[in-house]
């Protein structure tokens, strides 16, 4: 047991600075775009304490998905409403995939310059995973995730599509993680995808892990 708390211990970083960035460059954007919501709710921090969720840092640290506090906005005060919305919602998964990198390079820069202790590299590799992670998770285009509005901008000239989706999104995205996690029945395969982006930054900056 005590092996398992450890091991989660160095995930907090990473996952403390991950959704922290995740949920700011929402808040960020959205208050760039007009809408001064977030700014209002004080989400246009970097204070963790303003994003995290409490059950969803708790369900991400112990079971491996989890949330943070969701960035509100109101559309009707966004200067261009259809392509801002889009802008809002990538932002948060590309703020991981850019933390994910500058982390991997920093890692490199140390690594051929200094001799650094297990610790520390294992602090670093596991922040780097966890900020792909979030990045490719996020990105899967069903609700409630960012990706879900990629794919509503897309099908929003077919309605039933759209509606289907958005009806529908949310259900299959928590049966996936369900079977996954409680059932073992891995039919949300991402993480060799986040394995394959990770390992291959890391080789193309010169870092074979």
């Amino acid at each position: 047991m005590s092996i398992d708390i450890i091991h989660s211990l160095k995930l907090l970083p990473g996952i403390v600075v991950g959704l922290t960035i995740h949920e700011f460059s929402h808040a960020y954007i959205a208050h760039r775009c007009g809408d001064n919501t977030s700014r209002d709710q004080g989400r246009v921090t970097l204070n963790p304490l303003k994003h995290i969720d409490l059950l969803g840092f708790l369900m991400l640290f112990f079971a491996g998905f989890g949330w943070a506090k969701p960035v509100q906005f109101n559309e009707m005060n966004l200067r261009n409403p259809k392509t801002d919305v889009l802008k809002i919602a990538v932002a948060g998964p590309v703020s991981n995939a850019l933390t994910a990198i500058l982390l991997s390079v920093v890692l490199v820069l140390i690594l051929n310059s200094v001799y650094i202790a297990d610790l520390l590299w294992e602090l670093f590799i596991y922040a780097i995973f966890i900020n792909w992670g979030l990045f490719v998770f996020n990105m899967i285009p069903l609700p409630p995730l960012d990706g879900s509005h990629l794919l509503f901008h897309f099908f929003k000239k077919y309605p039933a599509v759209y509606q289907a989706a958005y009806k529908y999104g949310a259900m299959i995205l928590f049966t996936l993680i369900l079977m996954t996690f409680v059932f073992k029945v891995n039919l949300l395969p991402i993480w060799p995808l986040i394995e394959f982006i990770g390992k291959g930054f890391l080789r193309i900056i010169g870092y074979n892990f």
